[in-house]
């Protein structure tokens, strides 16, 4: 039987469920500068995107308001609008840098709906591909993730800066 070698995948592993108290990923993202060990691939007045460190997908990104809020109701309209403006330019920035065959774009709200951090709202961005599922979830209950995370933050900072043709 072959291995498959994901060391950054321990510390989702080990990581216990956490709970209300626990701190929020997001905010200390948000919080901090520098970007490339945080995976922060690009913030606006009211958005910030992030590389999803524990990936159902190549190119997993996540999209939340910079404001900590956990229900749709507490975001401001400009909050609402510019989050939803930047998913659409998040799920343009991967057609044209990564050439999906489609996306899975959803918000789980509240933790019976999903949410693994229902403090912050976040929109989930998902490319996928004609034949991304294989016999590896099935048989191994392995995901195959083809690309580094720092090569993807490379590929889509540069896209996003104007410089990738």
């Amino acid at each position: 039987m072959e291995q498959l070698w994901a060391p950054w995948r321990i510390s989702y592993i080990t990581k216990a469920a956490g709970g209300e108290n626990e701190p929020c990923f997001i905010c200390a993202v948000e919080a901090s500068s520098n970007d490339r060990e945080n995976l922060v691939v690009h913030r606006t007045t009211f958005s910030i995107v992030i590389l999803n460190r524990f990936p159902y997908n190549n190119g997993h990104l996540l999209v939340a308001p910079r404001r900590h809020q956990g229900k749709f109701e507490e975001l401001t309209a400009a909050e609402l609008l510019d989050n939803l403006e930047t998913v659409r330019r998040m799920v343009t920035c991967l057609q044209e840098t990564m050439r999906p065959d489609g996306f899975n774009v959803g918000l789980n709200l509240g933790r019976s709906a999903g949410a693994g951090l229902p403090g912050h709202l976040h929109w989930h961005i998902v490319p996928r591909w004609v034949g991304d599922t294989n016999f590896m979830p099935v048989l191994g209950d392995v995901k195959v993730i083809s690309q580094s995370l720092d090569s993807l933050w490379e590929l889509l900072t540069r896209y996003l800066s104007g410089a990738a043709s």
